[in-house]
């Protein structure tokens, strides 16, 4: 993309990337603890799963007859 101009579809599609991304890489291993932060309870991932749910609470439709992207069909 050329401009720096991005739809509201594009920023929501790349915070979801993002927070799986995240997800994925603070997935706490066999001993309970992050393996980056080292802690049980690791403040990132609880943002990365914060951020997810608001997104799909939200339920934000493209208008125009376009179908929610967060429902399940």
């Amino acid at each position: 993309m050329t401009a720096p101009i991005l739809t509201l579809a594009q920023i929501l599609n790349r915070l979801t990337l993002t927070a799986r991304w995240t997800l994925r890489d603070h997935q706490p291993g066999s001993d309970g603890r992050c393996p980056i932060c080292r802690v049980t309870d690791c403040a990132v991932a609880t943002a990365a799963r914060d951020l997810l749910t608001t997104l799909k609470q939200t339920r934000w439709t493209g208008g125009g007859g376009t179908p929610d992207p967060w429902q399940s069909r």
